[in-house]
């Protein structure tokens, strides 16, 4: 609240003095458009004015445009004619209804830093034209060594964006982008920090992804009976540890935890003919159904399958269809 000061004595009565100073909050931006004033009774008890005189200073204050009575709701700062208000189009701003202060409040930001509006509009759409350039070209990236996880991602994110996309691992990534000038360039949180290491160019958009956060396969693990042996299978060899570290985290020695990548049949098919339950991400589960069947006739107890339904989360792929500019139908 701004700091009301009324001097007793001097040659400038103490509505006048009140006056001046709501102006001055105004003026100076301390009191914004649309800004509720205290009350009469509030001012009386911060300044020590008689409401009478409080009254006659909004009266005042009103005459001059500065302020507006809102009958039943109080003293408002008044919106001027000279201010810019952008009019979106009630669609849109219904499905976006704070698009519009988000807009307003950057172009203040760049305003207060010295940008003119001319200099401003050519920021925006040097920023939305790269954007759209990169979009041309989207490459998943990760370490050599688990490059299953950018299989995952490579799966998951062009069967739901419906674009292609290449996978590159980070060790490549820098002779890749030597040949384009500008690109989208998507990897996993974890490897966000190498992937800017290699990076360098401007041109090149780096967008780091969540991955699911594996809730309902965790509780799975946690209701599962003592003694249990489980099975989990993946493409990525990061996940499988991580997973395992989980696991133990969950239930300790109360259950066994064997893990396989898809590609080690040896390890797979011990798991599959120990394991109780078997967990396994998309691109494995046609495999570990494979190697299901081909056991069989020698299982008392064939296993049950879960497959996760994602790798990448929700959020992070709704984030990149917004990047990539795809709207859903």
């Amino acid at each position: 609240m701004f700091n009301f000061n009324i001097q007793s004595e001097g040659d400038i009565s103490p509505s006048q003095q009140l006056i001046d100073q709501i102006q001055f909050a105004i003026a100076s931006g301390q009191y914004l458009p649309g800004h509720r004033l205290p009350s009469t009774r509030q001012l009386a008890l911060i300044t020590g004015l008689h409401r009478n005189t409080i009254s006659k200073a909004y009266r005042q204050l009103e005459k001059k445009g500065l302020v507006e009575s809102l009958a039943g709701s109080g003293i408002y700062v008044k919106h001027q004619g000279n201010e810019v208000v952008i009019k979106s189009p009630s669609s849109f701003l219904k499905a976006y209804p704070s698009a519009e202060k988000i807009i307003n409040h950057s172009l203040d930001e760049l305003l207060l830093q010295g940008c003119n509006l001319e200099q401003i509009k050519h920021l925006f759409l040097a920023e939305i034209d790269l954007r759209l350039r990169c979009n041309a070209l989207v490459l998943v990236t990760v370490p050599m060594a688990d490059l299953g996880a950018g299989q995952l991602m490579v799966l998951e994110l062009e069967q739901t964006l419906l674009i292609p996309i290449q996978l590159v691992p980070i060790e490549e990534l820098s002779f890749a982008l030597s040949s384009t000038k500008s690109a989208t360039v998507v990897t996993s949180r974890y490897f966000i920090h190498q992937v800017l290491d290699v990076v360098s160019l401007q041109s090149i958009r780096v967008i780091p992804l969540d991955i699911y956060d594996y809730k309902e396969e965790l509780q799975i693990i946690k209701k599962l009976p003592k003694d249990s042996f489980i099975g989990i299978v993946s493409v990525s060899s990061g996940i499988l540890r991580v997973a395992e570290i989980l696991a133990h985290s969950l239930r300790g020695n109360d259950i066994s935890i064997l893990t396989a990548q898809t590609n080690d049949q040896q390890k797979l098919t011990n798991l599959v003919v120990s394991a109780y339950t078997i967990l396994c991400d998309p691109n494995s589960y046609l495999t570990v159904k494979k190697t299901l069947q081909q056991l069989k006739e020698n299982l008392i107890r064939p296993p049950e399958i879960i497959c996760s339904k994602n790798y990448v989360s929700k959020k992070s792929i709704n984030l990149l269809k917004r990047e990539l500019g795809i709207v859903d139908d």
